[in-house]
């Protein structure tokens, strides 16, 4: 099949994956773990031990805080020490469980085997359950609760699962590693996937530069013999991973502004999501643990590394089990270089989307000095979601948040194409994030007033109105 890609925008960045050789190894545990409250989207889950409580590994130790939320558990066995605020990988206070490493005894019923499990489940809805009780979210960036994505609104209906195997941010090779050395696992996941969704086709997308795991996942989905999988060669561009960006590849649908993907028909999840889906259903086994690449321009060939970590573990434990932060390094980041964050403290501990500890030397983070806008429209040309940069940053500076939000600055993925393709140098990504951040304030509250509005019209008006 000929190699497809998204139609609007897009950079070519150099892929950079200097990992891509380095097969996963399994971290031991630190003496203590930091797990995270708020290490999915939606509300923080609520804790539900106790200073002094014994844990096992696989525990739940909090509990879902809403519809868009998820259960934590612990992993590791051991004595819960406190729970209160730490600061977390972007310096924000937040909630953690501190556990007091003495194991690793599991709770019963996980099945801790390495025997592939491949008759798919009939019941979609304990298949569902075994989900969002296991805690999966998505790892592709977002960690938006999966059982919530896999379970439509009355109305909508699947007619696409796209497997996201792009893995196009420069650097980052777990997603990599995972589809050449867990295929098969990764398959028998889009299968349950496929089938909680009513048996519509599924697609693995994966981009031409990862020939390896093209071919890996595709002998995998000829060997397990599953009706309606295919795998999609893509060709290499940046933000080939984001989703609206996928579906345009895939489906040649586009999603309008605002809308979900469903509205098209697709459902896209992450390939290593993939992968804790069929660990959850086949194998009763919650998420703590993924993998996580250590790479970065100014750091050794010998010290590239993909690990396989459990939540909670602090950056600077990993880094020092790696061989210690390279002298060098002008920036840390967690995720990749287009749309990964600083790391504002190494003591922070890492969360069930950790994919990377990036080292940046000070040629690849050095600001270069800015200049006027030429209205050249290369940002524009480059916008994946198309958008006009230049334009949204004058009327951010002219401080006009309705024309921002007629701009549409709210349909912006921050995905970095304006910045890295502006020849002004001009930080645009900067500008319209925090304009992005204004405007969605407003849409929010004026969301929340419709809100209260609708709840205050009583019962008596409404049967009125109806008649």
């Amino acid at each position: 099949m000929a190699k497809v890609t998204f139609k609007i925008g897009g950079v070519h960045p150099d892929d950079a994956k200097l990992s891509r050789g380095c097969a996963i190894e399994v971290l031991p545990l630190p003496q203590t773990l930091y797990v995270s409250m708020a290490q999915h989207l939606g509300a923080p889950a609520v804790p539900c031990v106790a200073v002094g409580d014994k844990v096992k590994t696989g525990q739940v130790i909090a509990e879902p805080g809403g519809f868009i939320s998820a259960f934590v558990h612990s992993p590791a066995s051991g004595t819960v020490k406190s729970v209160g605020p730490r600061r977390d990988l972007a310096g924000n206070g937040v909630t953690h469980i501190e556990i007091a490493v003495e194991g690793d005894e599991w709770v019963e019923g996980v099945d801790l085997s390495e025997a592939l499990v491949k008759e798919i489940p009939q019941d979609r809805t304990a298949m569902l359950d075994r989900i969002k009780v296991c805690g999966v979210v998505g790892l592709g960036g977002a960690t938006f609760p999966t059982h919530v994505k896999l379970n439509p609104p009355p109305g909508s209906k699947a007619e696409c699962l796209i497997i996201n195997g792009a893995e196009c941010e420069p650097y980052l090779t777990s997603d990599f590693r995972v589809m050449l050395e867990r295929a098969d696992e990764v398959v028998v996941g889009a299968a349950i996937m496929r089938r909680i969704l009513g048996d519509c086709p599924c697609v693995i997308a994966i981009e031409e530069n990862k020939p390896e795991a093209v071919k890996s996942v595709s002998g995998a989905v000829s060997a397990l013999g599953y009706e309606g999988i295919s795998v999609l060669t893509l060709k290499k561009k940046y933000p080939q991973g984001g989703e609206k960006q996928l579906i345009d590849a895939v489906m040649r649908r586009q999603v309008k502004s605002g809308a979900l993907p469903i509205s098209v028909g697709a459902v896209v999840q992450n390939v290593t999501t993939t992968l804790a889906v069929y660990e959850a259903v086949q194998k009763n086994r919650p998420l703590i643990s993924n993998v996580l690449t250590v790479t970065g321009d100014c750091l050794p060939v010998e010290s590239q590394r993909n690990f396989l970590f459990r939540i909670g573990m602090p950056l600077n434990y990993i880094a020092g089990y790696a061989g210690g932060v390279p002298g060098d390094a002008a920036k840390i980041v967690s995720g990749g270089p287009m749309m990964g964050k600083a790391v504002a403290d190494m003591d922070a501990a890492t969360v069930k989307g950790s994919s990377s500890i990036l080292y940046l030397s000070e040629s690849l983070t050095r600001r270069k000095p800015e200049s006027a806008c030429i209205r050249c429209g290369r940002c524009a040309d480059a916008c994946p979601m198309g958008l006009e940069p230049f334009l949204l940053n004058r009327l951010r500076k002219a401080g006009d948040l309705s024309g921002l939000e007629a701009g549409s600055v709210q349909d912006c993925i921050e995905c970095g194409c304006c910045l890295y393709s502006c020849p002004a140098n001009i930080p645009l990504l900067d500008h319209i994030r925090m304009a992005k951040g204004q405007v969605m304030g407003i849409i929010r509250e004026r969301a929340a007033k419709a809100r209260a509005a609708a709840e205050a019209v009583s019962p008596k008006e409404v049967t009125k109105e109806n008649k």
